[in-house]
């Protein structure tokens, strides 16, 4: 049996043979599995509001509520999407309407909303964000701080067509 050495021709050779042979779609479906649809988290549906009102801020401010929405599959990000922002703060309780707001996605895909410091509820301080706008499946996700003292927390979405 011959042995032929690494060389560079020989791995250019191997490069091309690889994407040649259809691996590179392969690839983009593993891709694209990776980016497959949020789902929504047990709890994250808790005094939801249906249609709370668009906002710039939620009461006095302070703490951020941020992230991203992006299509499933492709990974696009969506510009113009409804998330609703809720949470138990210093200033009410996670079922008041004035806890409750609503902010659009930019261009980019990217939300972000300031709203007063969020408190435990339950032994656990945590935020709610839904996507409710009709153009995707419905989710709701209920992220949990690592501290109480955060000044911030993130949730990302990545919606399924409805």
């Amino acid at each position: 049996m011959a042995v032929h050495p690494l060389t560079r021709r020989t791995i250019l050779g191997a490069v091309g043979a690889i994407a040649a042979s259809g691996v590179p779609g392969l690839v983009t479906q593993v891709r694209a599995q990776e980016l497959a649809a949020t789902p929504s988290m047990r709890g994250g549906s808790n005094n939801y509001l249906p249609n709370a009102p668009l906002v710039e801020r939620i009461g006095g401010g302070g703490f951020w509520m941020s992230g991203t929405v992006r299509r499933a599959g492709d990974g696009a990000p969506l510009a113009g999407q409804r998330i609703q922002i809720w949470a138990h703060t210093t200033e009410g309780n996670e079922r008041d309407p004035h806890s409750h707001g609503a902010t659009l996605t930019d261009e980019n895909g990217v939300f972000r909303l300031e709203m007063p410091q969020i408190v435990p509820a339950f032994g656990q301080p945590h935020g709610h964000l839904a996507y409710d706008s009709g153009d995707f499946e419905t989710v709701f996700l209920r992220p949990v701080m690592a501290s109480s003292s955060d000044t911030s927390l993130e949730a990302h979405f990545v919606l399924k067509p409805a």
